[in-house]
Order: C-alpha cells, then sequence, then structure tokens
C-alpha cells in the first residue's frame, strides 16, 4: 500500500537502535537516484492517520534526508506493506527482517562496481549513483585489479579485506604475486607487515624529504607515486627515490652554502635525515663542548624578580583559604610559567668564539614536517676544548684528530666489503644483506661456547658508549636523558660517581677505531673491567619512567638489597625541597619527626622562614630534644625511599642475605646451579669460570 511520508514515523519495537550517519547518507543518494526498491514494514498507529515503521528505520531515516533537502515532497507516497498483530509480532518481525539480511561481499562489491564502469559509467558517477565517496569506489576497483590468485582468495574468504587492501597498495602484480607467496604461509600475518613488503623500495608521501621537495617538484623530475587508495595521502608510495634524493640534495646543499657564507663557520654539512648521528661518524668528527654563559645583569634582575613573585604566589596559596577571591589555578599557571622562565635564564646558551668559527661547523638536518634546520651542536674534527677562567675570558685547546680517523671529504670510496667472483663489482644489496644475517648467525652461535668472550665484548659494549662509531651490538651504555636538567642540588652520590670515574683505566680508549678499542679492553685486569662494569651500569640507570610521576620498581628492589642508607647521603634543604612544597607539607614533616608541638612552635612562619628553620631541623642543627633530632636525621620524605610497593598480585619478595641466592626470590628454584655458578665465578681464572659457570647453569 502507498502512505505519505508525512503519516510514517519509526516504532519504538524497531530492534535497530544503532545509527550511521555516513551510512544514511550514502542510503540516502542511492533511494533518491533509483528510488525506494524495498517496502517499509508498519503497523497501524494508535495516533490517528499514522502508521509505525517497525522495518526499515534506515530507510526512513535516508528519506527524511531526501526531504529535508527539497528533492521530494513531505507528501510524497511510500511503498508500504501492512502487518497485522500484536506488539510482540511487530518486534519480532522487525527483528528477523534485520537478522536475516546479508550485504554483499567486498569481492562482490568490487565485481558490481567494474561491471558499471566497464558498461560507460566514471568513478564519479558511480560514487554519486550509489552515494559513496569516489575514494570507497577507487579503492574497491584497485581491488577488482588485483592478481587472480589473491582476488580469489578474498573472494573465497582465505583473506581479510585488509589483507587484500595490503597487496592492492601497488598494482604491479609481479609484486603482490611475489609478497603474496613469501606471506601466504605465515603464521598470522599483517597487514602492516604486507605493506611494508610490497612498499619496499619506496618512501611514503609524508616522509621528511618528500615534504621537503613536495610532489609538484618531484613529479616535474620524473617521479612516480603509487597512491594507497585505502589510506591518507600520506600513505602515498613515491617509487623513483633516487630522483627524490637527488631533489633533496640539492635543496639542502643550497641551504647548507647559504648558511655558511652567513654564519662563516667552516662548513654546514647537510643531512637529508631527521637527525646526524650516522653522518658525524663517517665524517670522524666530535661535539664541541661550551662551557656554560654567565648570566647578564638583565638575567640576573629578571631571576631576583621571578623569585620574589614566586614566593608571593606561594604564600597566597599556602596561607589563602576557601573565601580568598584569588584564582588559584591561575596562580598555580603563572607560577610554572615563571619557573620554566628562571630555568631558561639560569641556562644560557654560549656561542661559539669567533676565532673558532673556521675550525668548526653544524649539521643541517630536517625536521619530521620537512623543514631544514641547523642542530644545535658545533661539530669539528679536531677535539676542541673551552674552559672559563676566574675572570670569564674563555680559552681553547684544540687537539689533532686520531691518525686513522676519516676526515671530512678526504676519503676516498672503499673496495666494497663483498664482491662477485672474478670482478671488483659488488654483489646486490640484497645478497650482501643475506650473507651478513647468516654470518652473523654463526659468530653468535660460536660465542655461546666462550662466555668469557661475551661477558668482556658486553662490558666493553656498555663501557664504550662515548663513542659514536658502530660496536657491531645492539647492547650500549650510555646515561640515560634526565627529566630534570640544569642547576640542580647536589649530595655526595655525585662525588662518589665522579671519584669512580676517575678511577677507571681509561688507556684502551685512546685507540681510533672500536676493533682496535676492544682489542686493548681484554688486556685490562679483571678488577679494571669490574670497574668499568660497575660504572657503565651505574650510569645508566634511568630517573623515573617514562613523562609521568613513578619511580621503576625494580630501583626499589635493587635498594633494598643494597641497604642503601638514603639519609647519611642525601638531606632535605631549603632548596632541594621544603622550598618547593606547599606550607601545609613542611609543618606534616615537622609533625612526623617531633609531634604536634613541634609543629605549632613554627605554624605562624612565613613559608620562606619556614622552609629555613626546616633545613636547619633535618640538618641536626637545631636545638631540639634528643629523640626529635635523631628522627630528623632518620627522616625522608617519600619520594627519596627506596620502598618496594606491596602488590597483591605478585608473591611476597623475602628478605635476601648470604645465605639465601637471589635467584630463588625471582625464580623459587633450589638454588643449586646458582650455587655453583657463584663459586665458580669467585675463582681467580675470569673465562675458565665463566665458561663453566654458564654450563653450570
Amino acid at each position: 500500500m502507498l502512505i505519505p511520508f508525512s503519516r510514517l514515523y519509526l516504532s519504538d519495537a524497531n530492534v535497530r537502535k544503532t545509527r550511521s550517519e555516513e551510512d544514511d547518507i550514502q542510503l540516502s543518494a542511492d533511494i533518491e537516484a533509483r528510488g525506494l526498491l524495498q517496502n517499509l514494514l508498519v503497523t497501524k498507529s494508535k495516533k490517528r492517520g499514522k502508521f509505525a515503521v517497525i522495518a526499515g528505520g534506515r530507510r526512513l531515516r535516508a528519506i527524511e534526508m531526501i526531504v529535508a533537502r527539497g528533492a521530494w515532497d513531505p507528501d510524497t507516497e511510500i511503498e508500504c506493506k501492512l502487518l497485522e498483530g500484536s506488539e510482540e509480532e511487530a518486534g519480532e518481525a522487525s527483528l528477523a527482517e534485520n537478522f536475516q539480511r546479508v550485504g554483499m561481499s567486498p569481492a562482490e562489491e568490487c565485481r558490481a562496481f567494474q561491471h558499471f564502469i566497464k558498461e560507460g559509467s566514471d568513478v564519479a558517477a558511480v560514487a554519486k549513483r550509489f552515494g559513496l565517496t569516489q575514494r570507497f569506489v577507487e579503492g574497491r576497483l584497485r581491488l577488482a585489479n588485483l592478481a587472480e590468485p589473491i582476488f580469489e582468495a578474498l573472494a573465497k574468504g582465505d583473506v581479510t579485506l585488509e589483507i587484500a587492501k595490503a597487496y592492492a597498495a601497488t598494482d604491479q602484480h609481479e609484486v603482490q604475486l611475489r609478497v603474496f607467496e613469501q606471506m601466504r604461509y605465515a603464521y598470522n600475518p599483517s597487514a602492516d607487515a604486507i605493506r611494508r613488503m610490497v612498499a619496499s623500495g619506496s618512501m611514503r608521501g609524508n616522509d621528511p624529504i618528500a615534504l621537503l621537495i613536495g610532489e609538484d617538484a618531484y613529479v616535474a623530475a620524473g617521479g612516480k607515486i603509487e597512491r594507497d587508495l585505502f589510506s591518507e595521502a600520506a600513505d602515498d608510495r613515491w617509487i623513483d627515490i633516487e630522483i627524490a634524493h637527488r631533489l633533496a640534495a640539492e635543496k639542502m646543499e643550497a641551504g647548507a652554502q647559504r648558511i655558511a657564507a652567513e654564519t662563516g663557520l667552516a662548513w654546514i654539512s647537510p643531512v637529508a635525515s631527521t637527525n646526524s648521528w650516522q653522518a658525524r661518524s663517517e665524517m670522524g668528527v666530535t661535539a664541541v663542548r661550551l662551557p656554560p654563559a654567565p648570566l647578564s645583569e638583565e638575567a640576573r634582575a629578571r631571576i631576583d624578580a621571578i623569585d620574589a613573585r614566586m614566593e608571593e604566589i606561594s604564600e597566597i596559596i599556602d596561607e589563602g583559604n576557601e573565601g580568598d577571591e584569588a584564582d588559584f589555578g591561575q596562580l598555580e599557571a603563572e607560577y610554572e610559567d615563571l619557573d620554566a622562565e628562571r630555568s631558561d635564564l639560569n641556562n644560557p646558551v654560549r656561542e661559539l668564539p669567533e676565532e673558532w668559527r673556521n675550525e668548526a661547523g653544524r649539521f643541517l638536518v630536517l625536521t619530521t614536517r620537512g623543514e631544514m634546520v641547523l642542530e644545535a651542536d658545533y661539530y669539528s674534527e679536531k677535539r676542541l676544548s673551552f674552559e672559563t677562567d676566574e675572570n670569564g675570558k674563555v680559552t681553547a685547546t684544540a687537539e689533532e684528530p686520531v691518525p686513522g680517523s676519516t676526515k671530512r671529504g678526504s676519503a676516498a670510496p672503499s673496495r666494497p666489503e663483498a664482491v662477485a667472483p672474478g670482478t671488483e663489482k659488488p654483489i646486490s644489496a640484497r645478497l650482501f644483506d643475506e650473507l651478513s644475517v647468516q654470518r652473523r648467525n654463526i659468530l653468535s652461535a660460536s660465542l655461546l661456547s666462550d662466555a668469557g668472550l661475551a661477558l668482556d665484548f658486553a662490558i666493553f659494549a656498555l663501557a664504550d658508549s662515548r663513542s659514536y662509531e658502530s660496536r657491531g651490538t645492539s647492547i650500549k651504555g650510555g646515561r640515560p636523558s634526565d627529566p630534570a636538567t640544569g642547576e640542580l642540588s647536589q649530595s655526595t652520590a655525585e662525588g662518589i660517581l665522579a671519584e669512580a670515574e676517575n678511577a677507571l683505566d681509561t688507556a684502551w680508549q685512546e685507540h681510533g677505531c672500536a676493533a682496535q678499542r676492544f682489542i686493548a679492553f681484554r688486556e685490562l685486569a679483571d678488577e679494571a673491567k669490574a670497574a668499568w662494569l660497575a660504572y657503565a651500569v651505574a650510569i645508566s640507570l634511568e630517573a623515573k619512567k617514562g613523562y609521568g610521576s613513578e619511580y621503576h620498581p625494580i630501583h626499589a628492589v635493587m635498594g633494598s638489597m643494597l641497604d642503601i642508607d638514603v639519609a647519611a647521603m642525601w638531606r632535605p634543604t631549603a632548596e632541594n625541597f621544603f622550598d618547593r612544597v606547599s606550607k601545609t607539607s613542611c609543618l606534616a614533616a615537622l609533625t612526623e619527626v617531633g609531634g604536634s608541638d613541634l609543629a605549632a612552635r613554627y605554624a605562624a612562619s612565613k613559608k620562606a622562614d619556614l622552609a629555613k628553620t626546616c633545613e636547619t631541623i633535618f640538618a641536626g642543627k637545631a636545638i631540639v630534644e634528643q629523640d626529635v633530632k635523631e628522627a630528623a636525621l632518620a627522616w625522608l620524605p617519600e619520594g627519596m625511599k627506596f620502598t618496594i610497593a606491596a602488590n597483591p598480585t605478585d608473591p611476597a619478595i623475602p628478605d635476601t642475605d648470604e645465605s639465601e641466592p637471589v635467584a630463588d626470590v625471582c625464580d623459587g628454584d633450589d638454588g643449586e646451579a646458582d650455587s655453583e655458578a657463584d663459586e665458580l665465578i669467585d675463582d681467580h681464572q675470569p673465562e675458565v669460570a665463566c665458561e663453566e659457570a654458564a654450563v653450570a647453569a
């Protein structure tokens, strides 16, 4: 029966409750183009003259869109089928109508769109006809052009739509089939892995080099682009990498020449990458370390003004109450901005002295947005050292480069590592990669039989971290990036670390290449190697986890095992703690060590005075009761304790001593193998001991 649209509404008995605006728009365009192909299922409503739609809610909304944009009249008659029965029967009919529906498979959609294109329609016409985006239609047409074995696998359901899209990222059937053969027996292959294999030998559209030169210049130079119609333009693949790199090199070289003329530096080296690590190693240059720049009078005056304002804000926040009109959120934001400005002012950057500019250079690199920027550090073939005397004068010393190191621009082309038999022509990059992996695996398997050599190499890799040269292993040491920089309060720990560094045997570091340094390192005494291991591991420790405010739990475990007396190495002062917390926190600390009576004595003090008082008390220098003094000397804020947090899901970690192997804490073994290994390692023949320990373990 025909019912005017204005007399229809969606029934509460319609089981489809979710909706998609995008899908409704698509269906709306389709109904407007071809009319309603399937009737709406309706029942008579208690509202006079109205009919409730129990099946066809999406079609009803699509028609509503057509009427809203003025393409159809509100009284346009809609073909409907009237269902007689109860509300329960109406709900059951709605469920059946929606539940039994089966959509077209992606393969069927591909063939359907391909049919219309062959009949003379273009992509835009097909997209409009079905209410789809042109990109969606182009994507399905790309799938229709898959190599036949891959399309058949899609049609049969042997590969998913996402996997098929990954293969269709290129229109070259030979590439598709090569990857298909490699991946068809792989366990749980991912679409990303297939895309990487398909895209091997190309660069993405959002690569810094691509962003630097721009698509127009690349195409004008003859470069070709394969567009992945199933993702964003940033995932387009630029096939002619040589053209892209040539254009980038030309553009960056021009920029480097201009900057070199402006700065007067010996050289500006362009690197078509987001960092210069590899270039530094190849050029054999070292970073020029400049001393901190002195604070100007303007900076000192501004720092004093900032300190006064920060103290004022602290007092307002600490002594304020809910009835005050102050905007505490705004004050806290201002405090943070001032703190950041103070940190910048306290760490001014010193420029390279004019007379040394012809001895140093900088690297021109790319940002992730494809912009050319100069790296902050200066580099030189010579080892330039700068010092500031008592009068503030900067003096410099220059050491010639280590013999055998590569000089910029003077290195002759080296003979390839591997050439084809009977020629000087290098073997293919792919073959070299395969041989390198197999060669590495042979070395790895052989190294298992010499635990002493493996231990020496591991310590060497950690200790040699200050060199940028590759050491042939993924093991590396060095200092992590600390979350707090600039002028920090010092404790006795920094002095201990400095003394340990000065005591290290560094003679082996004088050699020019990593291989020579390793040979020299192996000749060190066992005690010297052990000192390097302890120091390398010690300076590698991270301060906290990521960007949050959370410590590494393993540090607490290690601290407990070492039974560290933190209070003997660090005391809270106004500078490193009490000035940085609220007045309430200062009084709470006093309450912990001396009770409420001690806190009450200083409750009326201003925040700055209270912080100084706390520093004196917790340093044991105040005239207080003996028990209060002892408690104050032992007191630590929670952030400085090595406390193992209780976790109900983890087994309890027992106290460890010499009679209880640490390994038992982790794996619950009987400890016999560990005990044997410990005895062997205590032997005075380190290489043999390590080998036997490995066998025993």
